[in-house]
């Protein structure tokens, strides 16, 4: 056997050709990926096979000059995972946030991610992951979107116009056919027009920027929640009409009486298990949820007055049609996203194929022969 092992190195602008940016096959593929999850064809970290991932979170003094300490948005994540099926791949996405970076110049967070050979560890590609992770970020409620929302949907409402929201709105759009109005809002006025120019430019269709909340919610028949961390975001039950959906990607707060009256689809009921383990392990579960985006679930299946994630419905129950999705036009909806590696590795070896077939990237060496036995 030939010891020698190469791997793909691809830069952003590789990612780009080999097809990063294109948002409806990302959501195919973010589909395959849940169908996989509900029939159990997948691994990620920690004992339970379901965590997240885990990161590293500076302290907020220290007596070691070189440490960094605590700041908004600042620390390291690492999430592993094997996904199954036509993949047969393992992964890991590493990163670093730091919201200062933005005065450097560069973005929140630095992606990277590596493909590894599921028998040998030997590494099959090194990519740039910034765009990867906001596009598959983006596709997950774009899959949710194809199963949950009503066809004839014709207002969308976009809560939080940052990069990653543009991911999940730019995904959802493959998925809806007759939108005839956005409606953007953001706490700051200025980036909620901005987001509507982008999109009647991009989609020709009216949008009216907003920086108040109620007029985020009302009267929208989709609306994507990707808002920022630094500023709670609460909505009211009244705001939301009949058969609406909300796709939600970042953390939200809402009346009791909105949870307990729509029906809600989980992205992984075992993964949700894995952060109320966590929050267990932590000693102080009320801060754990508040820092999660299901806490507001979590507190409310503590109480009761939810079912417990065991007898809940993640997605992919409802793409392998094992459990239904939306039960009539009128019932309105809620989707939880929380971000799985799983989705990481099917959409980075998609691209990897796609690189390896169109000669995209540059290959590496890692020895022709390795020093140690």
């Amino acid at each position: 056997m030939d010891p020698r092992i190469d791997f793909l190195y691809l830069s952003e602008p590789d990612m780009i050709a080999a097809g990063v940016l294109d948002a409806k096959r990302c959501v195919e593929v973010c589909e395959e990926t849940f169908a996989l999850l509900g029939k159990g064809d997948y691994l990620m970290g920690g004992a339970n096979h379901n965590n997240h991932g885990m990161n590293i979170v500076f302290p907020k003094e220290t007596k070691f000059p070189n440490m960094p300490v605590a700041g908004p948005d600042r620390r390291f994540a690492a999430m592993p995972g094997y996904l199954g099926g036509r993949f047969d791949v393992c992964g890991n996405k590493w990163y670093g946030s730091n919201h200062a970076n933005i005065e450097k110049g560069l973005p929140r967070s630095i992606l990277t991610m590596m493909l590894n050979d599921k028998e040998t560890g030997a590494p099959l590609a090194l990519m740039s992951a910034n765009l990867l992770s906001a596009a598959r970020t983006g596709g997950v409620p774009g899959a949710a979107a194809r199963h949950l929302v009503n066809k004839g949907a014709k207002v969308v409402s976009v809560v939080g116009c940052g990069p990653i929201n543009k991911a999940c709105f730019t995904a959802i759009m493959t998925q809806l056919e007759g939108v005839e109005k956005v409606v953007c809002f953001d706490l700051f006025l200025d980036k909620a027009n901005e987001f509507a120019r982008w999109v009647q430019g991009e989609y020709g269709v009216g949008a009216v920027g907003v920086d108040d909340t109620e007029a985020g919610f009302r009267d929208a028949d989709v609306i994507t929640v990707a808002a920022s961390r630094l500023r709670p975001l609460y909505f009211e039950d009244e705001w939301i009409k009949q058969g609406a959906t909300i796709l939600v990607s970042g953390p939200f707060n809402t009346d009791e009486s909105f949870l307990t009256s729509a029906r809600i689809v989980y992205d992984h009921t075992a993964l949700q298990e894995a952060y109320v383990e966590d929050a267990i392990a932590s000693g102080n579960k009320e801060a754990y949820y508040s820092g999660v985006i299901g806490g507001p679930f979590f507190r409310l299946i503590d109480a009761g007055k939810l079912p417990a994630l065991k007898d809940s419905t993640s997605l992919g129950d409802v793409v392998n049609g094992a459990k239904p999705g939306r039960a009539d036009l009128k019932e309105r909806v809620i989707f939880i996203a929380c971000g799985m590696a799983v989705f990481d590795i099917s959409w980075g070896f998609e691209l990897l194929q796609n690189a390896r077939a169109r000669g995209i990237g540059q290959s590496l060496n890692l020895w022709e022969r390795p020093h140690q036995g």
